[in-house]
């Protein structure tokens, strides 16, 4: 079932240029992945093609993503090599009547898009087959609400607790982690003094080129502690 939907903001554009960040929480999840992956909310479906490419033995992917000029966009934004991978579904989780379950269920930066964030991840948990792994990657912490996640449609943003809350407690936790722990300086001081509502492509660079880097070895040193982003991985 195909409905339609709009996605608000531009962000994706602007975070495909974050190749460094990109890479950086990837490799943390790829080992979780398995062969059959269901992505909520892909998006441009550039997150798709850099996992095919980091795990090319991966045998279905389904991209779900209810934005129809989002969706359209996903196979030519994936390596055609992998197109025989893929299947795009543009439509909403509670849309979606698959055949299968999967080895690995995947939100990246989504749910907090999502006003009933539980609801949402209860229905995930029943597409997830036995020792599956649901992936989870949000902004971290409510302090740093700023009108940039206004603007692109954050309902909120979250600690370790709130996102432990919002999975539940049926599956195991494996990992919970904050990436980017300068990253999280430099956001801190933008909502303080900077305000900037929104990031040019030239400061997205700078992020990803010097201040991602940087936090390769401050979160290593703070045992991923503090962080502008947080992971988490859950096994059924």
């Amino acid at each position: 079932m195909s409905i339609e939907s709009q996605y608000i903001g531009n962000e994706l554009e602007l975070f495909s240029h974050a190749k460094n960040w990109k890479n950086y929480w990837e490799k943390k999840v790829v080992p979780f992945l398995g062969n059959n992956v269901l992505e909520v909310g892909a998006g441009l479906g550039t997150n798709t093609n850099d996992l095919l490419s980091l795990m090319p033995s991966i045998e279905n992917w389904v991209c779900i993503e209810p934005d129809v000029a989002l969706s359209k966009d996903i196979y030519s934004n994936v390596d055609e090599k992998y197109h025989s991978k893929i299947s795009v579904e543009t439509s909403y989780l509670a849309d979606y009547k698959p055949n299968i379950k999967f080895d690995s269920i995947l939100y990246i930066d989504v749910i907090e898009h999502i006003e009933d964030d539980s609801s949402e991840i209860n229905l995930a948990k029943t597409f997830l087959k036995d020792g599956g792994h649901l992936i989870i990657l949000v902004p971290a912490h409510n302090f740093l609400f700023s009108d940039f996640d206004k603007a692109i449609g954050h309902f909120r943003r979250y600690n370790k607790k709130m996102l432990k809350n919002t999975v539940g407690t049926d599956l195991k936790l494996d990992k919970l982690m904050y990436l980017d722990s300068v990253g999280m300086c430099a956001s801190m001081v933008n909502k303080l003094f900077l305000k900037q509502s929104y990031p040019t492509i030239k400061q997205i660079k700078f992020w990803d080129n010097y201040i991602v880097k940087t936090s390769f070895v401050g979160d290593a040193l703070l045992a991923h502690q503090l962080g502008k982003s947080l992971l988490g991985i859950w096994k059924k």
